[in-house]
């Protein structure tokens, strides 16, 4: 069976068990989305969404984070792992969007990556489930589940993406990167 073939097969198997899929980071607007994406690097998901149910409700712009300052972001966040690194990315993240974009969230993977603390993968996060742009966001999970299954022999995340999107139809891209993503959590 070559890769082609068994793309098709986990694609039919993964819209079975997994026919909606929900955003597992719970945000008020594509800002607090990308504010938990940042936030959930090395981190999980639960934690993140614990931690940001008390910020959310009174902090949800970007301004609102530059008023704080990094200390008081700090404290809001110590319980995640990494906080004071990531507590600066915040600040100079919303720092930036208000003074470069007036507070909006940019609309292109170029202007997403040019944020402190945004990479690819976060960029990618943002633009397939706050936009709705086609993306294929990989990260450790994804690239090793995709490595298992024989649809990539990516030494890395970039190399992964790039055989993903050669695989799979365009469309699936934002469903399909969260399906594996819940298969990789509940199976491996």
């Amino acid at each position: 069976m070559n890769e082609e073939q068994r793309a098709k097969i986990i694609l039919r198997t993964l819209n079975k068990i997994y026919p909606k899929t929900p955003i597992p980071l719970k945000h008020r607007n594509i800002f607090t989305l990308l504010i938990s994406v940042l936030l959930s690097a090395q981190c999980t998901d639960v934690n993140v969404n614990n931690v940001t149910k008390n910020i959310y409700p009174k902090y949800n712009r970007p301004e609102h984070f530059v008023k704080l300052g990094r200390k008081r972001i700090e404290k809001l966040i110590r319980s995640i792992g990494i906080f004071r690194v990531k507590a600066k990315s915040v600040y100079n993240l919303s720092k930036s969007l208000v003074e470069k974009y007036k507070g909006r969230v940019p609309k292109t993977f170029e202007q997403l990556e040019e944020l402190p603390g945004v990479g690819h993968k976060t960029a990618s996060v943002v633009m397939s489930q706050g936009f709705g742009y086609p993306a294929f966001p990989v990260d450790t999970h994804i690239h090793r589940l995709a490595q298992r299954w024989g649809l990539t022999s990516g030494k890395n995340v970039v190399q992964t993406e790039a055989d993903l999107k050669r695989l799979f139809p365009r469309r699936y891209w934002n469903k399909l990167h969260l399906q594996i993503i819940y298969y990789g959590r509940e199976y491996c």
